[in-house]
């Protein structure tokens, strides 16, 4: 019995090994690893035997896993997309089939979960708004179990970015989402709301004003056809405006005029701007307008669109009813009730304070625009090619150099891709992007010049990227030369930080062999990864005859030894 169990933890123990050596640079050193939870022996034990006796069971295995496979290629053949946007009311899901290039909806699914109300006094989600959330998510997972990885969108808007445990919510979310989940910058979300917007509209020529109020967030954005001119994200919502000023749910003249103002002060450096681009139709979206709109038509105050005049007596009315619970109005919901009065004043300061007399609705808002965005990756019209065009151009980067280190980081992915496990499409894509932009510091000075690359990719406006995207990028930039900044690494989520800090090295290597920033073709070397050991070869002589390149990699492999990478060259 002993000499068995003694036999049973040594393979344990190997096996723990020939998995260590299989993965890349960061395995094991991220956060989970360094909060220090071993594997108990018992634990190790009872894992081994369910590895055994999942051995056992490999037919039933294998049948689960093609009722998977022919469920996921069924929603490919279906040519099915879904976008989920967690907002800071209510959660929203959407289902279309691709037809013609055109998404036609199938399936829809919406919760109010009123995300912004559980953000306590030091801006965490309690626990029970987090459980609430988490109910609403498995709910949707459910409905998007059979899409296949790249055919979902999700993010997160204001609650999430200002909520500071968003990170360990999100890791539970996405398990019960089963997609990953991405939380986007207040300009992010009004760039995707034009796209849902202009997409629900005519393609007619001039420029529209497009509002958007959230539960956390109110969208403005001006806009001609199809592109988004002016976009900006404004710190109030009908939900936390409803909390701030009518407080259990009681209303007054001058509550409402204090709301009013107040949403006035977040307009006013938008007035001057926005006049000066002016625009020929004002156009509002989401639950808040629609639900106001709706009002005004009901009570005859309104023939269609919502109205200055409209806005006037649907205030008076709202003001006399004193409390929430005695908004009663045709077609609202009970629910909407209870935030109609924070999303009244915004939208009555927005009038006011950019002088509109009428505004239209449309259906189309964030989740068409996430639609949209992400049928434009499908076809390789990804709008963060675009914004890293831009960014090319705005910080005069070296084009030539940017390509060559391009080409060369890439050809090392190709070759190491298997082994560290980077082979999905996203990881060739940022690799890329980083290579691009790299260098976009020195136009601020060349001294430390990667720590300002790195400030502008995680701060700038990047229309396309998400928060975490941002995050990834800057370490990318930041941390392609000099001493490695493990620091912000292990700041990044656990599921992307191995993987960054594997596609870094990779993009270090490739600055060191473009140093010269000849157009001279640098011999593609032979590189093969075998866990956290990098071994880099050259055509016999090669190093001999550059000897700068040669110290140039002994000195990156005593860098690299801070990441646990060993660099081997000859």
């Amino acid at each position: 019995m002993v000499a068995r169990r003694s036999r049973s933890r040594r393979a344990v123990k190997q096996a723990a090994r020939r998995t260590a050596k299989r993965r890349g640079p960061g395995a094991g050193k991220g956060r989970g690893r360094a909060k220090g939870r071993p594997v108990r022996r018992g634990a190790a034990r009872r894992g081994a035997g369910r590895v055994r006796r999942g051995q056992g069971g490999s037919r039933s295995a294998s049948a689960n896993g093609a009722r998977a496979a022919g469920a996921r290629s069924a929603a490919q053949r279906a040519g099915l997309v879904a976008a989920v946007d967690l907002g800071s009311n209510s959660f929203h899901m959407v289902v279309a089939r691709m037809v013609n290039g055109q998404p036609i909806l199938v399936d829809r699914l919406r919760e109010r979960v009123a995300l912004a109300e559980g953000l306590d006094d030091k801006k965490r989600l309690t626990p029970g708004m987090q459980a609430k959330a988490l109910e609403a998510m498995h709910r949707f997972g459910q409905r998007l179990r059979d899409m296949p990885r790249g055919s979902v969108r999700a993010v997160g808007t204001n609650t999430l970015r200002q909520a500071r445990n968003t990170r360990a919510f999100l890791v539970r979310a996405r398990r019960a989402l089963g997609h990953p989940i991405e939380v986007i910058s207040g300009r992010e979300e009004a760039r995707l709301i034009y796209g849902g917007v202009a997409h629900s509209l005519a393609d007619d020529p001039g420029k529209r004003l497009v509002v958007d109020i959230g539960g956390g967030s109110t969208e403005c954005i001006i806009g001609e056809r199809f592109e988004p001119l002016a976009t900006d994200s404004l710190y109030m919502g009908c939900v936390t405006f409803s909390l701030r000023f009518f407080p259990k749910g009681e209303i007054g003249r001058k509550r409402m005029d204090e709301a009013v103002i107040a949403a006035q002060r977040e307009v006013a450096p938008l007035e001057q701007h926005y006049r000066a681009l002016g625009w020929e139709r004002a156009v509002g979206a989401s639950g808040t307008i629609l639900a106001i709109e709706s009002i005004l038509r009901a009570k005859g105050w309104s023939e269609r669109g919502i109205t200055a005049g409209g806005l006037r007596k649907l205030r008076k009315v709202v003001v006399d009813a004193r409390r929430t619970q005695a908004l009663h109005f045709p077609g609202m919901p009970a629910e909407r009730a209870g935030v109609l009065p924070g999303g009244l004043a915004i939208l009555i300061a927005i009038f006011e304070s950019l002088q509109i007399e009428r505004m239209s609705i449309t259906t189309g808002s964030l989740r068409e625009g996430l639609l949209y965005d992400l049928l434009g990756r499908m076809r390789h019209e990804d709008a963060r090619e675009r914004t890293i065009r831009q960014f090319t151009q705005r910080y005069h980067v070296d084009n030539e150099q940017a390509g060559r280190v391009e080409h060369t980081a890439l050809a090392c992915l190709e070759q190491v891709a298997r082994r560290w496990g980077l082979r999905d499409p996203e990881h060739r894509r940022l690799l890329t992007w980083a290579a691009r932009v790299h260098e976009m510091g020195l136009s601020v000075n060349y001294s430390g010049y990667h720590k300002h690359g790195a400030y502008i990719a995680e701060h700038a406006d990047m229309p396309g990227f998400s928060r975490e995207d941002q995050q990834v990028l800057a370490a990318l930039v930041g941390g392609h030369r000099r001493k490695l900044p493990m620091e912000v690494f292990r700041e990044l989520p656990p599921a992307r930080s191995r993987d960054a800090l594997a596609l870094c090295v990779l993009l270090r290597l490739a600055v060191t062999l473009n140093r010269i920033r000849s157009a001279r073709e640098v011999p593609a070397p032979r590189l093969s990864a075998q866990g956290h050991r990098l071994r880099l070869r050259f055509p016999r002589g090669w190093l001999r005859q550059h000897p700068l390149t040669r110290a140039d990699l002994d000195e990156e492999a005593a860098l690299l030894r801070t990441a646990g990478v060993r660099l081997q060259v000859s």
